[in-house]
């Protein structure tokens, strides 16, 4: 690791006891189960991560396609926001229906965010 700072910051880590490591892992098996259940209640198709902190979320299913235009209303229209995929493809149409949304969140702020994406369609 090239970094000073990330160098401080992973000596910290590894002084930290097994059993933060443990509840962080558990923390990180539980949200996505959360969101990805909220976000496919609320009609988004959802296709389950492997290894980060983001759901990607297909939105035509709930009559969208712009996922740039979705993510700008989106604040306002639901208090949530989203990232669009498209921004992370070379032909930006490929990813145009595609948003992301992070977990890495507090568990009330994830249930919060699905109750609220739930109103979408109603």
């Amino acid at each position: 690791m090239a970094s000073g700072p990330s160098q401080y910051a992973v000596a910290e880590a590894l002084a930290l006891p097994d059993t933060y490591f443990e509840a962080f892992r558990e923390d990180m098996r539980v949200k996505p189960d959360l969101l990805s259940a909220g976000l496919t209640e609320a009609g988004f198709k959802v296709f389950r991560p492997s290894g980060t902190y983001f759901i990607t979320t297909d939105i035509r299913p709930l009559g969208e396609t712009d996922g740039f235009a979705f993510c700008r209303a989106l604040p306002e229209r639901a208090g949530v926001v989203a990232i669009p995929n498209a921004v992370f493809y070379d032909h930006r149409e490929e990813g145009a229906p595609f948003v992301r949304f992070a977990f890495c969140k507090r568990t009330s702020v994830l249930e919060e965010a699905v109750t609220r994406l739930k109103m979408l369609g109603g």
